[in-house]
């Protein structure tokens, strides 16, 4: 049996978001180190803060102080700390109940082990060297012997607040393609496009995905297609890709080899962007050593008719 691929694969952009009047004070108290909840109608107060009140779904914004330290409710061991989480060794993920709060924040706790935190002890707040107005201010909690802490008595209101957060979403995982799509990449890399035949409807799946989804039957009958194609729908790209070495503005396209029945994803080189239109023919581009082509340029011939492709929209 031939070996199936498998590759790690990291999938990460940054996520951008504004802060609303609540938000925005507590991160920014978290910058000053002040710990800040908010007041719902029936009197709790709620760390950390929401803005609209969780029973009647009232606007809520009567912002409280909460002592920097607390109580912990539950915990959970973490024996092995992965990558962007707050300590790179072994630590408990706790929930804490601040003084003069109702519910609980999640945060790690610095214990030197499992059999050194307990639900009901208590912990205050280790405040980062560096702050910027972001849940990490909070470096951990750690243990504490005193009793409750006392508020520095702020209102909320603060100089230079924080009015927007950006935070990088990451998921690391392995992707394996599975027998037809490690079929197609060996294929590629011998500069040949290969894919697959369903044995009811004829579509010729390229990529090939294993399976026809329309029939719902396995495919295995292999069936080259191109290496030329037409253009069926594009967009222009005007933002850069980190870590992509391509000048902005370009072209990314679904391009319909010949032969396939449906399109697959392609940048177009060799012709000024804002010339690439629907109907264009195309035809691969190989770098040396490359293993799936790097871009398509224009054949020359004339546009495809419309009704060759539009079945591939």
């Amino acid at each position: 049996m031939p070996e199936v691929l498998k590759a790690p694969l990291v999938v990460e952009f940054p996520f951008t978001r504004s802060l609303g009047p609540v938000q925005s004070a507590f991160l920014t108290g978290l910058r000053e180190r002040v710990v800040l909840g908010v007041r719902t109608t029936d009197g709790r107060t709620l760390v950390p803060p929401v803005e609209y009140d969780p029973v009647t779904a009232d606007e809520i914004h009567d912002l409280v102080e909460v002592a920097p330290t607390g109580t912990v409710t539950t915990w959970a061991w973490n024996h092995e700390p992965r990558r962007g989480q707050p300590l790179d060794t072994p630590f408990a993920w706790v929930l804490v109940r601040l003084d003069g709060a109702d519910t609980a924040l999640l945060h790690a706790l610095d214990v030197p082990g499992p059999d050194a935190v307990r639900t009901g002890m208590r912990v205050r707040v280790r405040w980062a060297p560096e702050r910027s107005g972001a849940i990490t201010d909070i470096a951990c909690f750690e243990p504490y012997d005193g009793g409750p802490g006392e508020p520095a008595g702020r209102d909320g209101r603060f100089e230079n607040p924080v009015t927007g957060i950006v935070a990088a979403a990451r998921l690391d995982y392995v992707y394996s393609p599975g027998r037809a799509q490690t079929a197609y990449i060996e294929n590629l890399a011998e500069r040949r496009t290969v894919g697959e035949r369903c044995p009811s409807c004829r579509k010729v799946y390229v990529p090939p995905r294993g399976a026809c989804p329309t029939c719902g039957l396995a495919t295995s009958e292999q069936v080259e297609v191109g290496p030329r194609g037409t253009v069926t729908t594009y967009c222009i790209v005007n933002i850069k890709a980190k870590n992509l070495d391509i000048d902005v503005p370009y072209v990314y396209a679904h391009i319909a080899l010949d032969g396939a029945g449906l399109a697959l994803h392609g940048r177009i080189g060799g012709i000024p962007y804002d010339e690439v239109r629907m109907g264009l023919r195309v035809e691969p581009v190989w770098t040396e050593g490359g293993r799936h082509p790097d871009h398509y340029r224009p054949t020359g011939e004339p546009d495809a008719d419309y009704e060759t492709y539009k079945e591939m929209l």
